[in-house]
């Protein structure tokens, strides 16, 4: 019995990272090919960033709606149909011959890409509670880490002998496997009797009253945050690898593997901490990690003559390992919130963090991505207001026990 249950545990990790990884996937897997892209296409590095931000907003738009899809409907119906979409999509992205084709395939993918990230947490949650449920989380976490990592090192490889179209082939490929993989392995987690109405009037209701909520908005921001600052430096990759760096776009490993190694070793340790170490604790070590990154950051690109791997990338490992550790944590605090609108606390909490990292694609990383300086800077601002927001929340719920005590 306990060899089966390891089994189907291991079954759900691999499915659930697998659906996780397909849009942050689409995501890095394109960077290398910007330069090819914008000289097929006629568009210059800005216009080239709308890409990635035009994805991003689709993907925040319709994050709101995938979570209370999957409440009512189920969770393994939508990712499917999410799925089928987004091929549908990426066929379109390596069929287009002018930026604005491109753009409209891109807004498609977006709004199919998030279905394996937001329903999969609501899947784990369903399933197991507790330290169980961190241990799943951070094993997720640390397989869906590997994305962002290989992504671009498969993009610059498949541009070695094919066209930027190549790559939206290979993620047709890939969401396929997915598709067929998640027909023959996800259960149904969230049965016909546990689902909730998709009236216009309720869903309105539980959107408004998940997003108002105190609670919900620090340990939401806290996440939203501290990722912002890692993925500040994910969508200036161009700028960061190419132009600061010097290298080539077979290069953008320099970047990815050394970011994406401490999110896979904090994963580790907050799957190994389950149970051991208070998650309190666990956290406070994580923002620990972050302000030695963001003190080493910006003193290094204060007085460096020229930024040099491994030094450049070497906060970017301390800053992940301190992310990985915290935000497993933060991720159940709100889903055990909303214990029976599992999907549509997921769906706010995504949508938090991907109107975030819309701006920072579409806005801030065109501003600071010009030195290294202002990127260190502005990824400390994005680390100290996550802690502000996680030591709010601790202060808060100080308060509120005393109150109840007294």
């Amino acid at each position: 019995m306990e060899a089966s249950k390891q089994v189907s545990l291991r079954r759900i990790a691999l499915l659930v990272a697998g659906l996780s990884m397909f849009g942050p996937f689409a995501i890095d897997a394109v960077f290398p090919a910007f330069p090819q892209m914008g000289a097929d296409l006629g568009a210059d590095k800005l216009a080239m960033q709308q890409v990635i931000s035009v994805y991003l907003l689709a993907y925040a738009l319709m994050s709101l709606v995938h979570g209370a899809l999957s409440d009512a409907l189920g969770r393994k119906v939508v990712i499917i149909g999410g799925l089928v979409v987004f091929i549908a999509a990426s066929v379109g992205c390596a069929l287009s011959t002018d930026m604005g084709t491109l753009l409209l395939f891109r807004f498609l993918q977006g709004l199919s890409a998030g279905v394996g990230y937001i329903i999969g947490r609501a899947v784990i949650r369903d399933l197991y509670d507790g330290d169980d449920a961190q241990r799943l989380m951070s094993q997720v976490s640390m397989i869906f880490s590997i994305a962002p990592a290989i992504a671009p090192i498969i993009g610059g490889w498949l541009l070695g002998w094919t066209h930027w179209q190549g790559i939206f082939w290979f993620l047709v490929g890939f969401s396929a496997l997915l598709l067929l993989i998640t027909c023959i392995w996800l259960p149904e987690t969230h049965p016909p009797h546990a689902r909730l109405s998709l009236h216009p009037k309720r869903l309105l209701q539980d959107y408004v009253s998940i997003g108002v909520n105190p609670r919900f908005l620090r340990l939401a921001l806290a996440g939203s945050l501290g990722f912002g600052g890692l993925f500040l430096y994910i969508a200036s990759a161009p700028a960061f690898v190419l132009d600061l760096l010097h290298m080539n776009e077979r290069q953008f490993a320099w970047l990815f593997i050394p970011t994406i190694g401490g999110m896979a070793l904090g994963a580790y340790a907050s799957g190994r901490a389950a149970g051991r170490v208070d998650g309190a604790r666990a956290v406070r070590i994580g923002y620990g990690f972050m302000a030695v990154a963001a003190v080493y950051n910006i003193s290094y690109n204060a007085f460096a003559t020229e930024m040099t791997v491994p030094w450049a990338v070497l906060p970017l490992t301390l800053t992940s390992f301190g992310v990985a550790l915290i935000f497993p944590i933060l991720t159940l605090a709100i889903l055990d919130m909303y214990p029976r609108q599992r999907g549509t606390a997921s769906s706010m909490q995504a949508f938090s963090t991907l109107v975030t990292n819309a701006i920072i694609a579409g806005v801030l990383s065109p501003l600071l991505s010009r030195s290294g300086l202002t990127l260190a800077i502005g990824a400390a601002l994005f680390a100290f207001g996550s802690w502000a927001m996680w030591k709010w929340e601790r202060i808060s719920l100080r308060a509120q026990r005393a109150e109840n005590a007294s």
